[in-house]
């Protein structure tokens, strides 16, 4: 995968899989730019010196305002991988409308807005737009006790496959990997006794991200491609 001489933007790029995406990234030659929300996030960030990452502190993803900016001087924008969201387990019982706004703003809403700005930075231009689901979004059984990040993860999914339709046309393959639990040093401290074997690695599942972002793929579009492991 080449992408040298092509700008991406990463959401959610400090974390464990977004650090993952980044890595591959800059080994095939890509300039990333990474919005983070808390200062920490930078300063543990692996590259943040890195002469080929613009680090950009964006306060939420979920505002229009700085959504607008952080694409604004983004020219030519080539991919666009939203991995920022967030997570809440609770039954519905003790789901409130803050409780699932919360959920829809982080996941869905950031989301949307991202690939809005990103078609927009595109410009008819071609490029790649690569969200991130997860297994309940394919399977809603399985957000039984996490009804509004199913509902949220389902809205990302969606909204997949209703824009690659929209924008094919421009040359913009649209596609998402909606992975089960990953191995993360987060998941296994609060799941210590699952079995972490058959969890998918964070670079495994960034393989397919990079692929799906890359000048490879010139055919997929409005997937929303299993990343499960063994799991």
């Amino acid at each position: 995968m080449d992408y040298r001489g092509k700008q991406v933007v990463v959401t959610g790029g400090t974390g464990a899989l977004g650090s993952a995406v980044v890595a591959g990234l800059l080994e095939a030659g890509a300039r990333c730019h990474v919005p983070y929300i808390y200062e920490g996030e930078a300063e543990r960030f692996a590259y943040r010196r890195h002469e080929r990452v613009t680090l950009v502190a964006a306060e939420t993803l979920a505002d229009e305002a700085v959504v607008a900016q952080l694409y604004g001087g983004i020219a030519p924008l080539w991919a666009s991988v939203h991995i920022a969201g967030g997570f809440a387990m609770a039954p519905i019982a003790e789901t409130d409308k803050a409780a699932l706004m919360a959920q829809l703003e982080m996941n869905l809403v950031s989301c949307v807005l991202c690939c809005r700005a990103a078609v927009r930075a595109m410009n008819h231009g071609g490029g790649r737009i690569v969200n991130v689901a997860s297994r309940p979004a394919l399977e809603p059984r399985l957000g039984a006790g996490m009804i509004a990040y199913t509902v949220a993860k389902a809205g990302v999914a969606a909204l997949t496959e209703a824009l690659a339709q929209e924008v094919a046309a421009d040359g913009i393959l649209v596609n998402a990997v909606a992975p089960s639990i990953m191995d993360t040093a987060v998941n296994r401290k609060d799941m210590p006794k699952a079995n972490f074997a058959l969890w998918p690695k964070v670079e495994e599942v960034a393989a397919t991200i990079l692929f799906l972002a890359s000048p490879g793929n010139k055919v997929t579009r409005g997937a929303v491609v299993p990343v499960y492991g063994k799991s």
